[in-house]
């Protein structure tokens, strides 16, 4: 690959190896449908304020990317200060959702990672969640529990795309057991990695909206990185 700088570390990148693997191995009976739902939860609280713009930038290019595939619904949730829980109703269209992430600020406070796993628990028992992505950098939660909540989406076919800003070891264990107990799959986030993300999260989307089909098609048009590793599923 001629773009290997661009790679955080070897380590991270045989984890969007893995990554990429994982979305493009995946089959459930809700994928494919050409109008799938996806939950994309978010870390509000002080810690992320340096991230929360470019977050909302690869959130329009998740859209962009699965706007041929027949739409893609998403529901912006994220927590932050004290006990505050906010989940969106289902947008299909990219700039109202964004209009919905750019007035989010954050503010001080614990995580809630349970919270989200039970909200995406009751929204799949109602109708079908493609997929949850997660972007977070901290953990102040009891691990067991929220692998008990992993795996009842695993259960219910919600695989967990759990995003890791940061470098705290706790918080990276979590959410790769997370990721396990769901289906799901783990993948570093950091500022040397935007553009890596932005693939990463557009495959996610393709795959809620589209299938495997449709994330094999996306590959072979998006090249680099996405391509090389969807082939290795083959």
């Amino acid at each position: 690959m001629s773009d290997d700088k661009k790679l955080p570390s070897r380590s991270s990148r045989q984890e969007v190896d893995a990554f990429l693997r994982k979305a493009a191995a995946m089959t459930g009976s809700g994928a494919g449908s050409g109008s799938g739902r996806l939950i994309f939860a978010m870390d509000a609280t002080a810690s992320r304020e340096p991230s929360w713009d470019r977050a909302c930038h690869i959130q329009a290019e998740m859209f962009r990317e699965t706007q041929s595939l027949g739409g893609l619904e998403v529901q912006l949730v994220y927590y932050r200060g004290f006990g505050e829980f906010q989940a969106s109703e289902w947008v299909a269209d990219s700039q109202a959702l964004l209009k919905r992430m750019t007035s989010v600020f954050c503010l001080a406070g614990h995580t809630q990672i349970t919270k989200v796993l039970r909200h995406a628990i009751a929204e799949a028992k109602g109708k079908k969640v493609g997929a949850l992505v997660f972007v977070g950098d901290c953990l102040e939660e009891d691990i067991d529990d929220l692998g008990n909540l992993a795996g009842q989406l695993g259960l219910l076919g919600v695989p967990c795309f759990m995003f890791h800003e940061g470098l705290d070891p706790v918080a990276r264990n979590a959410f790769q057991q997370i990721a396990r107990l769901s289906g799901g799959a783990f993948c570093p986030f950091d500022a040397s990695s935007a553009q890596q993300l932005r693939d990463l999260l557009a495959a996610v989307a393709v795959y809620a909206a589209g299938g495997r089909k449709a994330l094999g098609h996306y590959s072979e048009r998006k090249g680099g990185i996405v391509r090389q590793l969807t082939h290795q599923v083959s």
